[in-house]
C-alpha cells in the first residue's frame, strides 16, 4: 500500500519524453523534421502559433527557424500527437534556451494553439 503514491504519479513521471536529434527540414517555423537513430520524426513546436508559408511574415519566420536550427542538434521534451500525427515538441537550442520562446521574441510567432491541433 505505501507504493500506491509512487504509482500514481508515475503517469505524470512519464508524459514527456526527452531525447536529443538533428534538424533534418524546417517545414515552416513551428513544424519541423528531426532525425533520431536514422528515423524522420514530424514535430510541432509546443504552444505556438506561426504564419503560413505562403505568407511573407511566413517566410520570414522560415528563414529564421531554419538559420537558427536546420542541421544543429536539439534537445526535445516531447508530449502527445496532434491531428496530423507530428509529435508536440518543446525544442530546446544547445543554449539551453526554449527555440519556441523565441520565436516569440523575436517577433516570429505568437504564443497560442496552432489552427492544426484544434478540434
Amino acid at each position: 500500500m505505501k507504493f500506491l503514491p509512487l504509482l500514481l504519479l508515475l503517469p505524470a513521471i512519464v508524459a514527456a519524453d526527452e531525447f536529443v536529434a538533428r534538424v533534418a527540414s524546417v517545414h515552416d517555423a513551428d513544424t519541423i523534421v528531426v532525425l533520431q537513430n536514422q528515423r524522420a520524426i514530424a514535430i510541432r513546436l509546443k504552444g505556438i502559433d506561426c504564419p503560413e508559408v505562403g505568407e511573407s511574415a511566413g517566410q520570414r519566420a522560415k528563414k529564421y527557424a531554419s538559420e537558427a536550427i536546420q542541421g544543429k542538434n536539439v534537445k526535445l521534451k516531447t508530449y502527445e500527437k496532434d491531428k496530423y500525427g507530428r509529435t508536440i515538441a518543446d525544442v530546446f537550442l544547445e543554449s539551453g534556451k526554449l527555440f519556441n520562446q523565441e520565436l516569440v521574441l523575436t517577433g516570429n510567432c505568437r504564443w497560442g494553439r496552432s489552427r492544426a491541433m484544434r478540434p
